[in-house]
């Protein structure tokens, strides 16, 4: 199934501090308690902003945006030519804007219904269709959990380092750039 393909009335919205968040539950618990007891506080406290899609009666994904960079790592230097490649000579520096997609979730009764890729390329919408009217942000970046690795990947997400091969998630990026 995809979001065409399935008659569902939902839309997306920005959470606030009188927005219901209506029943959820995805594969990880930890991305649950997230949404239900810290989304809220992020926001007061201008960490981060929740987006949700929610039908009438339930919410069906959700994915937080906050603000982040991506650095020069002196040990990746392979990594960081790469990304020094594509921005020209005259704007190089040792770090550039980026959004972090800090969580991204997708309830259990719609996964492979593509609510994920929605969200991402909702994200990259947000930064690039709509002339970036808050501020300048070249790069998206997420830690992705191991299991998610091959969606960022199909997503044309690229690995930040070699460093957390091992780890339980994987700093990763997108160029916005590669859009236009």
């Amino acid at each position: 199934m995809n979001l065409n393909s399935e008659k569902l009335d939902w839309k997306l919205v920005r959470l606030d501090e009188n927005t219901e968040i209506k029943l959820f539950e995805c594969a990880d618990e930890e991305l649950n308690d997230f949404l239900f007891n810290d989304a809220k506080n992020y926001l007061s406290s201008l960490l981060a902003v929740t987006y949700l899609i929610q039908t009438k009666d339930e919410t069906i994904a959700y994915f937080c945006l906050a603000n982040d960079r991506v650095m020069k790592d002196d040990e990746e230097k392979s990594v960081w030519n790469k990304i020094n490649r594509i921005v020209p000579n005259e704007k190089r520096h040792r770090s550039y804007p980026a959004i972090k997609i800090g969580r991204l979730a997708v309830s259990k009764k719609y996964a492979g219904f593509g609510f994920g890729n929605f969200m991402v390329k909702t994200v990259r919408e947000m930064y690039t269709k709509n002339n970036q009217l808050q501020s300048g942000c070249r790069f998206i970046t997420i830690d992705a959990y191991k299991n998610a690795l091959g969606f960022y990947e199909k997503n044309h997400f690229n690995y930040l380092t070699d460093k957390d091969k091992t780890s339980e998630t994987r700093a990763m990026y997108f160029d916005l750039k590669a859009l236009n």
